[in-house]
């Protein structure tokens, strides 16, 4: 692990960056000093750049239209929501049926899928806000108790982007895995399948890319278990109530701003 000096460099191979936005680029709706300038800096020099959220209630459409209004560069195809990445995961494993327990936008993710709330194959758990109450509970214990299978979009336990602690989808679906005895599948980060899909869509190898985030529970400790380098910076929850002690970064940096320091020497082509 390396925290960055001012002459250190990444080597030259990496050529794709991968940012997780709330707590990197923004936080608690306000855009890093340098971050706009950081990611075109990246794209100046080839180097391709994905947007990697475990926001369930954004659709990958949605959360691009939000870092655009705020002066980012960038296409929904960049983006890379939980929504988004348990949508095409479901779609590969081509289900009779699902009861998608989602609000917001990224509901629109898992449109063309198979949906039913009677008899679903799959009980897919995202942030349902208010409906995450007795009757809705109830019916998805029953479900899962009947055979069902259980799908979190993500495993987070706690949000804090809001500024106040708040239950995140891990919470809920846990408590499903305990009342029903059944082991959930977790897309969103940590997950090796969602930073597998960021990397396949940039048409590299893992060992060409780096993962930049701020929190060691998901944005490091998936890119360990995936078997990407990555960098950790100290913002937004970084040192927030789920860190990972045992997760690795290669690189620590105070802020989005340090970023382009790991590629002033690069000048790749795609």
């Amino acid at each position: 692990m390396s925290t960055l000096s001012a002459s250190w460099t990444v080597s030259v191979d990496l050529k794709g960056v991968i940012f997780d936005i709330d707590g990197v680029l923004e936080f608690r709706g306000q855009v890093y000093p340098g971050a706009i300038e950081a990611v075109a800096f990246l794209r100046e020099r080839g180097i391709a750049v994905r947007f990697l959220t475990n926001s369930t209630l954004k659709s990958r459409a949605s959360a691009a239209d939000k870092l655009r209004r705020r002066g980012f560069v960038v296409e929904d195809e960049e983006v890379i929501t939980a929504s988004y990445a348990t949508a095409q995961y479901l779609r590969g494993l081509h289900p009779r049926s699902c009861w998608i327990m989602l609000d917001g936008e990224g509901h629109s993710e898992f449109d063309g899928l198979p949906q039913d709330e009677e008899d679903p194959e799959y009980v897919v758990v995202g942030d349902y806000r208010s409906r995450f109450d007795f009757d809705h509970m109830n019916r998805a214990l029953r479900l899962l108790l009947g055979g069902a299978t259980l799908v979190g979009i993500q495993s987070e336990l706690l949000d804090l982007s809001a500024g106040e602690a708040e239950l995140n989808v891990g919470s809920w679906a846990g408590m499903l895995e305990r009342a029903a005895g059944v082991q959930a599948i977790y897309v969103g980060k940590p997950s090796p399948y969602v930073f597998q899909l960021a990397v396949e869509s940039m048409g590299l190898e893992k060992y060409q890319v780096l993962m930049v985030g701020d929190k060691t529970s998901s944005d490091i400790r998936g890119a360990n278990d995936f078997g990407i380098r990555s960098a950790l910076v100290r913002t937004g929850e970084y040192e927030g109530h789920e860190s990972d002690p045992s997760a690795r970064p290669d690189f620590i940096l105070d802020s989005i701003m340090d970023v382009p320091s790991l590629f002033a020497g690069a000048t790749h082509s795609r």
